[in-house]
């Protein structure tokens, strides 16, 4: 699904296959405070502090769905604030994937992967971006992250690698 949001006067494009299929406020707020994170803007800005006040609710009040858990905690990240970032990760390792030596996340009621001989299966794009968050997540955090994090963050990495098409490239245009 595709949509313009006005934010600010400013008009912005969203392609909903480029958000792992959540489509709701806190997932375009999730993504609209990391861009202005990344600029980067204080965690002192009226935007950004809203922005993170409004993250911070819904990771209190509601069940949240991976997609939208993966890009708080970059999000948390990114602002330092660590405690929530913590729960978010502690939230989502729970809900990992752990197979062959790696791990991953994907989204609630997918199908199984298929073990067919000569076939390589390649996750799609979304949840090659979810778990590149919870992997920028695990590294974004100060101070350094620590051994056991990096530990797992290698465990991400390999998957993530491990879903790159024959050219380099990811399944994505992103």
């Amino acid at each position: 699904t595709e949509k313009t949001v006005v934010l600010c006067g400013i008009n912005i494009y969203f392609c909903g296959s480029l958000q792992g299929g959540v489509n709701d406020e806190i997932t375009l707020t999730a993504y609209i405070i990391i861009a202005l994170l990344e600029i980067p803007l204080p965690v002192t800005h009226l935007v950004v502090r809203n922005g993170l006040f409004c993250l911070e609710t819904a990771a209190d009040e509601k069940e949240n769905h991976v997609y939208t858990k993966a890009l708080m905690a970059y999000a948390f990240a990114l602002a330092g604030k660590e405690e929530k970032r913590k729960a978010l990760l502690g939230s989502l390792e729970k809900e990992a994937v752990k197979k062959d030596g790696s791990v991953h996340w994907q989204r609630p009621g997918k199908e199984p992967e298929v073990d067919l001989p000569y076939y390589r299966y390649r996750a799609p794009s979304a949840e090659v971006e979810m778990t590149a968050y919870v992997l920028l997540a695990h590294l974004t955090t100060q101070p350094a992250p620590s051994q056991e994090e990096l530990s797992f963050a290698s465990l991400i990495a390999k998957w993530i690698s491990g879903q790159q098409n024959p050219n380099g490239g990811f399944s994505s245009t992103q």
